[in-house]
């Protein structure tokens, strides 16, 4: 459980679950603001959480629970001994950030691991997770942390800044356990999680420090003989045979020739029911003899191969060979992958081996050899020094290319599977379980043939599916690479440069990769596909000129639409509305403006195509054209538009994700512009919801503004704090885009009447600025007339009429601010000052009520003033409506 929770301060939280302002709860609770401000931070200190949102979000979801640790491996055996260990451990945690236990392999790191995590739960009220990094490939450690804790890519956001999103300010434990071959990463990542979630502790399990400052390293010992060692052996022997006896001397002679090791103890012990205590003692005495060297410092690595090698050789010809060929296996295996691996050639293939296998892995998890993984599927796993064990053996009988070319073959039909399993219940969880296997398939790969071909584009599939974006693209470049043919390499790179729009910060990277997909299609003879990536090629350099780090030359692209028109089939409809698209950006007036005539009749072709893919950005080319010509609510329904056809698209495809993300960010800005504000909150939330973009910077920014507009404060301040604090935790400064959200938060801050928060995001807002800035005049003017500031009106005024530009989303906003501020502070020009504003205002719907509402003012017009609060109703905007019916009654 969280720290003791007083009964004020639960209903303090149950107020926040209401999403209610300090001040409305001092008054419900008949306490100070200050008050309530105190018991605040002590639930953000209690359940440590980042903010008053995260608080909210406890309350309305009823969890009061200690947070749990994902993945925290399951045993179906008890844990023996270590009580001062695992005081020491939590204790340890405690002080320090970063605790790191060392040991050999075998002493039970682990296991221990895993239980004090457990242990330590009521510390960490915001979670975590157990991250087993034995499968886990150089460069995949952030993954595994990421899948583990179920997070993904967003559009444009790193993975590390995911995780760290995830893991926020709250108190959470990550455990990373086994970071031996992957010490550098693992020591950078870790390095990097603590600096950004100062919540956060890490605990490492492996066989040597990772070496940063503030690590605190816990060596992990046998288990103590005499006490420990002792219980461990007969726990697993009577386990393994009931009616298990031996003399107390003989046991204890055991674990002494053990070491103590647990894992030694528990290879024996699994020989009890066949060979008694003192025919495993006779065993073990024989095995320790073959090897050399005397007792010291390596016994414990001597006692450990000695007790695996007996083990293997008391096993049959059959067991043996399945043994030694699962250790190809990084990580869990299921019984299809067992048998390919295991089983004879064609009889493996067609599954008549899986009998078989079944009846040897029974017999190999008796021994203590593999462990069973229960859970939806079976599956089973080689403990890691078992596995290097199952390797050496692998390489000595010259199985070792011939199993590994059957693992190629298992992976490449297991992700074809996968692939075709997308959508369906459970098969994340199925493609996390055997993720790391088709990618140590895919590396290890001899040539480029076939069977690597397949699997290199079904994981780029998978991968993209599971938005693990920047993998995906690694993977389609690697499928093109291998496939063999041209038409399946154009295919390949098609896919990829969809890929790319939404997972790289460049869109050189899409371009040329259409460029690349047309040169292969034209080698496939293909001049319908050649057609349209050139299309797309030209498109794409036109409409996102911003996202290229240089300018692709226009004449340049003239040749390639040259090239693309001579290609022919121009009766196709989808080459027709592809190049119709690209003719209509091609030969608009400017960077990014494509011409109005030619979009129009782009949106015609595309529709006649009937591909919604195409068409979204066909409707992207008139929107954005209207938009240019001061038609912000034909613009804005055109984006309307776009948004619906984003059901027909399949998110799992990344032909269709540069359209789904682009969308989404054009219809919140769109909304706005024209004063939507019911528009502008739909679209914010299903981008958030969408999981090719998720809930990041990005998204919670873009939905402050219409929370703000519509006077749903404390949502805005809740979504303003989450967006700033997780751009300030991937490390980097603000860029200018967030500026409008900064304002819409010291809006909601400042129409709170929270007058020191405003102030904070007002300064914010001024470091963010080059210059004037529409919004910052429109937030000052607003607040100006919502504090009744009328001494200041005049240059707040003159500023709403001089900042912004044609173009500016907030320029009616700040118009007509500046316009009513006038007429309640009784300048001379607000008559004047309000017909300005006018033209404005006729494609603004915020604007239009606003300047009715002034209008209502300057002329004591009651009717006008009703009109303007029923035209506020409308818009969603009750704080602007409750305001406006306050002016009302006062008539």
């Amino acid at each position: 459980m969280a720290e003791h929770v007083s009964e004020r301060e639960a209903e303090v939280l149950a107020a926040l679950g209401a999403r209610m302002s300090n001040a409305q709860i001092a008054r419900r609770l008949h306490i100070s603001v200050r008050t309530v401000e105190s018991h605040v931070s002590s639930l953000l200190r209690k359940y440590g959480v980042p903010d008053r949102w995260a608080l909210a979000e406890l309350a309305r979801s009823g969890v009061r629970d200690r947070g749990r640790v994902a993945g925290l491996p399951a045993s179906a055996t008890t844990f023996v001994g270590r009580g001062a260990e695992r005081a020491a451990l939590l204790a340890a945690l405690e002080e320090a950030r970063l605790v790191t236990l060392l040991g050999p392999g075998g002493v039970g790191k682990t296991r221990l691991a895993a239980v004090v995590a457990e242990d330590a739960a009521a510390l960490f009220p915001s979670g975590g997770a157990f991250v087993d990094l034995v499968p886990v490939r150089a460069g995949f450690a952030a993954r595994a942390v990421a899948t583990a804790l179920g997070v993904t890519e967003g559009s444009h956001q790193p993975l590390e800044e995911a995780v760290a999103a995830r893991l926020g300010t709250g108190r959470s434990l990550l455990v990373l356990d086994n970071c031996e071959h992957l010490v550098d990463e693992a020591a950078a990542l870790a390095g990097r999680i603590l600096a950004a979630c100062p919540g956060t502790r890490v605990l490492v399990t492996s066989r040597e420090r990772l070496g940063i400052p503030g690590e605190r390293c816990v060596p992990v010992a046998p288990l103590a003989l005499g006490s420990d060692a002792e219980r461990l052996f007969r726990d697993r022997a009577l386990a393994a045979d009931p009616e298990f006896a031996a003399e107390p001397e003989v046991v204890a002679e055991l674990c002494a020739r053990l070491d103590g090791m647990p894992l030694t103890i528990e290879l024996a012990a699994a020989r009890a029911a066949s060979l008694g205590a003192t025919g495993l003692l006779a065993a073990l005495e024989d095995a320790l003899r073959l090897l050399s060297g005397g007792r010291g410092g390596q016994e414990r690595h001597r006692s450990l191969g000695a007790v695996l090698s007996w083990s293997y050789d008391l096993l049959a010809d059959e067991e043996r060979a399945l043994f030694r060929r699962l250790g190809v296996f990084a990580g869990a295996f299921d019984m299809e992958a067992a048998a390919s691996v295991g089983g004879d050639g064609a009889a493996a293939a067609a599954g008549g081996a899986r009998a078989g296998v079944a009846d040897l892995l029974g017999r190999l998890v008796d021994k203590s050899l593999v462990v069973h993984v229960r859970g939806r599927v079976s599956r089973w796993r080689l403990l890691e020094t078992v596995r290097a064990f199952a390797l050496a053996r692998l390489a000595d009988a010259g199985e070792e290319d011939a199993t590994r070319a059957r693992r190629l073959r298992w992976a490449a039909a297991a992700a074809s599977a996968a692939e075709e399993r997308l959508g369906a219940p459970g098969w994340r969880e199925d493609f996390d379980a055997m993720a790391a296997d088709l990618r140590a398939a895919l590396a290890s790969s001899p040539r480029p043939d076939e069977v690597t071909y397949r699997l290199a584009s079904a994981l780029a599939h998978l991968t993209f599916a599971r938005r693990n974006l920047l993998e995906s693209f690694v993977h389609y470049r690697t499928a093109a690479a291998c496939a063999q043919d041209p038409g399946s390499a154009a295919r390949e790179l098609r896919a990829g440069a969809g890929c790319a729009h939404v997972s790289t910060t460049s869109n050189q990277h899409v371009f040329d990769l259409l460029l690349e997909a047309a040169e292969r299609a034209r080698r496939a003879r293909d001049d319908r596909g050649r057609a349209i990536d050139l299309a797309r090629a030209v498109e794409t350099a036109c409409r996102f000129p911003e996202a290229f780090e240089a300018r692709v030359p226009r004449e340049r692209l003239r040749g390639l639409f040259a090239e693309a028109s001579a290609a022919g089939h121009s009766g196709d409809p989808e080459v027709a509305a592809r190049m119709a698209v690209a003719r209509a950006w091609l030969a608009g007036p400017g960077e990014g403006v494509p011409d109005a005539g030619l979009a129009t009749a782009a949106v015609a072709a595309a529709r006649a195509a009937g591909d919604p893919v195409v068409t979204s950005s066909a409707l992207c080319a008139a929107g954005t054209a209207a938009l240019r010509a001061g038609r912000l609510r034909e613009a804005n329904r055109i984006t309307r538009e776009r948004v619906r056809l984003l059901a027909s698209m399949d998110r799992d495809d990344p032909y269709c994700a540069p359209e789904v993300c682009n969308t989404y960010g054009r219809a919140c800005i769109y909304a706005i512009m024209a004063g939507d504000l019911r528009g502008g909150m739909a679209a914010a939330r299903a981008g958030m919801e969408d999981d090719l973009l998720r809930e990041t910077h990005l998204t919670a920014g873009r939905l402050v503004q219409p929370l703000a507009l519509t006077g749903r404060f404390d949502d805005a301040v809740g979504h303003g704090e989450r967006m700033w604090n997780r751009w300030e935790q991937a490390g980097r400064s603000a860029p200018h885009w967030m500026l409008a959200s900064v304002c819409a938060t010291a809006l909601a801050c400042g129409m709170s009447g929270d007058r020191e928060p405003a102030a904070l995001w007002r300064a914010r807002a001024a470091r963010l600025a080059d210059g004037p800035a529409a919004v910052a005049a429109f937030v000052d003017a607003r607040l100006a007339l919502h504090d009744e500031c009328f001494e200041c009106a005049e240059p707040l005024v003159r500023e709403a009429f001089a900042a912004g530009s044609a173009l500016d989303p907030y320029l009616a906003y700040a118009r007509a601010a500046g316009a009513e501020l006038a007429v309640a502070a009784g300048l001379p020009d607000a008559a004047e000052l309000l017909a300005e504003a006018g033209p404005l205002a006729e494609e603004n719907r915020w604007a239009a009520a606003c300047l009715e509402r002034a209008r209502g003012r300057l002329e004591g017009d009651g009717d006008g003033l009703a009109r303007a609060a029923q035209s506020w109703d409308a818009l969603g905007a009750q704080a602007e409506r409750d305001f406006t019916r306050e002016l009302l009654a006062q008539l």
